[in-house]
């Protein structure tokens, strides 16, 4: 698993003894059945989490359950009868490739961490990354002559993933005139995206650099750093790309992952009706 992901569940196994502690009277593990389970299912349906995180807060139960019972902690394991929330099939926000460019574009690049900024940008919407990819992104696994990158996905998987041309501009650019001016951290002397103390950044600096320049440009959407992943393979498939080739891009174990991603816009189904569907050929007023 990711750290991200071993971060996400643990928190989850801590949320579950907290809830036995405060409101079990602190029943031990063995002594915990499916009726207590079920409470405290309640317990963070009552917290107006989301069905996903709801999903998860349930998978990490039932690993940490299947643990026990591995380990012969316990006998028997309650979880097993525990039904995960019905999780929708949700279409991400996607930008267009002109909400792309007024991002890209509304960056100052007067300002000291203007170079890096698009960088950033341009490597999310360029490349695919995630923000965890992007943050750990080190100088040794770019190689500019055969414009390619090494990336290093979930569960430590690397793929390679081509760099286009402004990707590949952008990012010479900020480490010959911005990254060379840093007090560089012996520990990230390798990371390519560095804060101005010479450190890696934090995915939580690398939101608030999107939310900014996404409200400079008046965008309304709900943006986030993911939503230039979203946008990178909603554009790739929309022109032709073969989706087995995205999900290598993505780093997607299934295809079904990577599925979501052909989803066409209500112009395009509009479009498709007026012109194809018979009862429409002889009037276009639609």
């Amino acid at each position: 698993m990711s750290a991200n992901t071993i971060v996400a569940y643990m928190y989850d196994v801590r949320l579950l003894t907290s809830f036995m502690s405060e409101h079990k009277n602190n029943l031990s593990i063995s002594e915990i059945d499916i009726q207590d389970l079920k409470e405290f299912i309640n317990f963070i349906v009552g917290l107006d989490l989301g069905p996903y995180t709801q999903s998860r807060v349930i998978s990490s139960v039932k690993a940490f359950y299947k643990y026990l019972v591995l380990e012969k902690i316990i006998t028997e394991n309650p979880s097993e009868l525990l039904e995960s929330p019905r999780l929708g099939r949700k279409l991400p926000d996607v930008l267009t490739v002109e909400e792309v460019e007024d991002i890209i574009n509304s960056v100052d690049l007067s300002k000291v961490e203007g170079e890096r900024n698009k960088a950033i940008i341009e490597t999310l919407y360029g490349c695919g990354l995630r923000v965890s990819e992007l943050i750990n992104l080190k100088i040794s696994s770019i190689n500019f002559k055969e414009n390619i990158i090494l990336v290093t996905g979930k569960g430590n998987k690397q793929r390679l993933i081509p760099i286009g041309e402004p990707t590949k501009k952008q990012i010479k650019t900020y480490l010959i005139h911005t990254r060379l001016t840093l007090p560089i951290s012996k520990n990230d002397s390798d990371i390519v995206f560095l804060n101005r103390r010479g450190a890696k950044l934090s995915r939580q600096m690398v939101f608030y650099i999107v939310k900014k320049q996404v409200e400079i440009t008046g965008i309304k959407k709900n943006i986030s750093p993911h939503s230039f992943r979203h946008s990178f393979a909603t554009h790739l498939v929309q022109n032709g790309a073969d989706l087995r080739a995205v999900q290598e891009l993505l780093g997607h174990v299934s295809i079904i992952t990577t599925e979501i991603y052909t989803h066409l816009n209500s112009d395009d189904l509009r479009k498709a009706i007026i012109d194809f569907h018979p009862r429409n050929k002889d009037n276009k007023e639609f």
